[in-house]
């Protein structure tokens, strides 16, 4: 592996029985919580370093080194599941996690499935995230309503953002500096946006490894998928470092490595 940080991305996390066909769309969204396991079985046998995602802002700051072998766990929309599944396996080995919540529709389900045809699973309520957070989980703002940043005007872009920070800041009663943009939508705009509300890191859909050259407000992830074998998702901890095109990058930016 490069010297750099396999920012994994999950969505659901669960046995998920109805999906026996290959998907062709959507694959992203699902993982199943067997293969779950043995993944965070696998981290922990072979001495990864996996990192809250305040120890990757601090490495892709220069703040401190890069570790071998570093991995950070990042759930994208905040779902009951999670709760259910994830964080039970999570918790076994003591790995940190940062859940990225649609802060506008805490407690209620997943909407925007249905416009795919699919079932609308539900999402934390305000309550299990104050829970989950006492025991040490890490929260994240994923926008107010799941919406594609780059399409929106300036104003209703401002609004997803800054609203959802404060949203959060309410539920958590805590300062909330990460950010992850929902579809991985986003333009110079709207990292502007980002950072003009205050965040410090924020995660994108781009599939490379962060290193201390990336802008901490484009940080890239590695998705893994329903489909994906415990050997696919090695092979894309170790060889998908390099992404396919380049990271959006703040005029301002002014990389530490």
């Amino acid at each position: 592996m490069t010297q750099g940080i396999s920012i994994l991305m999950y969505h659901q996390v669960g046995p998920f029985r109805h999906l026996t066909a290959p998907m062709k769309a959507h694959r992203s969204t699902y993982c199943r919580v067997d293969r779950f396991a043995d993944q965070m079985a696998w981290l922990h046998r072979f001495d990864y370093r996996v990192l809250s995602m305040d120890e990757v802002l601090a490495c892709v700051r220069g703040e401190r080194p890069v570790p071998a072998r570093a991995v950070a766990l990042t759930f994208d929309d905040g779902y009951e599941s999670f709760h259910e599944h994830a964080w039970p396996i999570l918790q076994r080995y003591g790995f940190p996690a940062m859940v990225y919540l649609v802060a506008g529709m805490l407690g209620e389900s997943s909407s925007w499935f249905a416009r795919d045809g699919r079932d609308t699973p539900p999402l934390m309520s305000a309550a299990r995230i104050r829970q989950l957070r006492r025991e040490g989980c890490d929260f994240g703002a994923h926008s107010m309503t799941h919406v594609r940043l780059a399409e929106q005007s300036a104003a209703r872009m401002r609004a997803e953002v800054g609203d959802s920070k404060a949203r959060l800041e309410d539920v958590l009663g805590e300062r909330v500096q990460h950010f992850c943009y929902p579809y991985g939508s986003h333009d110079a705009r709207t990292v502007d946006a980002v950072s003009a509300a205050g965040y410090a890191c924020a995660a994108t859909c781009v599939r490379a490894t962060a290193t201390p050259a990336d802008d901490p407000l484009t940080l890239p992830r590695k998705a893994v998928s329903h489909g994906d074998s415990l050997l696919g998702v090695l092979w894309k901890l170790h060889m998908k470092n390099e992404a396919k095109t380049p990271s959006i990058r703040r005029a301002a930016f002014r990389p530490t490595g």
